[in-house]
């Protein structure tokens, strides 16, 4: 496994090398629809992201007092934060790598700005290879060697280290939900927050969790559409996902048409011929990437079309331009929706903060940029308040304090609020709300992009039922 040291304030460039994959594979399962979200809106933290700026002149630890070594990866001038990433993992060095440089990307600029509290953090990554046994190593190597205080935005495949992360009472913040540790063990935080009981004995209530059904409802309400189509592979997590989607569709009402397609060998040409046949409005997947564009151009070659063609958050990215190049009508009907505000809506100050930072630090990660990427940013910025509220006697005690908070946390404004206080198991319809946006080649002044699709993402709710599943 790699394991890398990143220096507090190194100069701008670009990413390390990546590797093109040797082979594509579907991602988990539990890559699926977010969860319900809180009640609300949320209150908005002071804008104190980047904590305390020295004085012209100051040195890293002047805070007033002095700064005490005061916790496993703090001393009176430094913190030590780790990422865990599958950035080699089988699905490709991109698939899993967006939170990691929204994280650093973070980071550098707060340490450019003065640290936090007289502090600088020094980020350690680690390539965990997308196997449960390098994330074992990796969490080893981080906690027993490197010493960190704490984690931040990691993307995993097989988070198999996280027993050993909560036994050691890490904090871990902002992570991606890709399976079902952050919903099972205590000191982990997920991006989007947890209702469940995390008590480390079963993944969410005695083993199930639930699926909320405002993606569905949204497209019902916004574009009429009663009929959808799902797409997944005969693997066995594409079709659990699937049948996941076909619940929720079936729950709000749709007419639902389920494909099933060879993952070696899919023939999307029949797909498209099933699709026209229906007349299906939607189109929903359990596909990884290749299998999406494969899929987009059997339409378009077929000339089948739908009313969206819907993706999630973990596909929203710019590499929609390329991915998607053969196939431009198909992609001006993508829409993808998630809990975080569109990278590309620079409406918004945090989204232009953002912005700024990945353009100074990581130009060359331009036409990669994601909604991970942001939502990487967002978990760091989640941890840095949390380690600001503890002012220089900054323990992990006191971070998980702020991280179970009744306070719901939106990273100033960029994710929607978000929460870890146990409830009961729902027992009926609960509040959803979610953000979405299409892609539109006219956008950008030509050049395509990502347009948001609703007034804010806080108001766009709805009273959805939450239906339960055993992951």
């Amino acid at each position: 496994m790699q394991l890398t040291v990143l220096p507090p304030r190194p100069a701008a460039g670009g990413p390390p090398a990546r590797r093109r994959p040797v082979r594509l594979l579907v991602l988990l399962a539990a890559l699926l629809i977010a969860g319900a979200g809180a009640d609300g809106c949320g209150t908005r933290l002071p804008d104190s992201a980047f904590g305390h700026r020295p004085t012209p002149g100051a040195t890293a630890g002047s805070t007033p007092g002095g700064n005490p070594a005061s916790d496993t990866g703090v001393t009176a001038t430094e913190i030590r934060i780790g990422i865990v990433t599958s950035l080699t993992s089988p699905v490709g060095s991109e698939v899993f790598s967006g939170p990691r440089y929204g994280a650093q990307a973070f980071v550098q600029a707060l340490n450019d700005r003065g640290g936090l509290h007289g502090r600088t953090v020094k980020l350690v990554t680690c390539d965990d290879g997308g196997s449960g046994i390098g994330n074992q190593d990796c969490v080893h190597r981080l906690i027993d060697q490197a010493h960190v205080f704490a984690f931040v935005s990691g993307s995993v495949l097989d988070y198999a280290g996280a027993p050993y992360v909560s036994e050691k009472g890490v904090p871990d913040v902002g992570g991606q939900p890709i399976g079902t540790a952050y919903e099972r063990w205590p000191h982990l935080y997920g991006i989007y927050g947890s209702s469940a009981p995390r008590d480390g004995h079963a993944v969410g209530w005695n083993g199930t969790l639930y699926q909320s059904t405002e993606v569905f409802r949204f497209f019902k309400e916004r574009l009429g559409a009663d009929s959808a189509a799902v797409v997944a592979y005969n693997q066995a997590d594409s079709a659990r996902y699937a049948a996941q989607l076909k619940a929720g569709l079936e729950a709000e009402g749709y007419r639902v048409l389920v494909q099933t397609v060879d993952f070696a060998l899919p023939n999307f040409q029949a797909v498209a011929a099933a699709v026209r046949a229906d007349g299906s409005q939607l189109l929903f997947d359990a596909m990884d990437t290749r299998g999406n564009a494969a899929l987009c151009r059997a339409l378009d070659e077929a000339g089948v079309r739908v009313t969206a063609k819907v993706t999630n958050v973990q596909n929203w990215s710019e590499t929609v331009r390329t991915d998607y190049q053969s196939s431009p009508t198909c992609r001006n009907v993508l829409w993808a929706t998630s809990s975080s505000l569109n990278y590309e809506d620079v409406r918004y100050p945090a989204v232009q903060e953002f912005r700024a930072a990945m353009a100074r630090y990581y130009p060359d990660r331009a036409p990669l940029l994601s909604a991970w990427e942001l939502e990487g940013w967002a978990g760091a910025q989640w941890l840095t308040d949390a380690m600001d509220s503890c002012g220089a006697d900054l323990t992990r005690a006191c971070v998980g304090r702020f991280m179970e908070r009744a306070e719901p946390y939106d990273a100033h404004g960029l994710i929607l609020p978000a929460s870890f206080v146990p409830q009961p198991p729902p027992t009926g319809p609960a509040r959803a709300c979610l953000d979405a946006a299409r892609w539109q080649d006219a956008a950008e002044g030509g050049r395509g992009g990502w347009v948001t699709q609703v007034a804010s993402m806080t108001t766009n709710c709805f009273d959805v039922p939450q239906l339960p599943y055993k992951p």
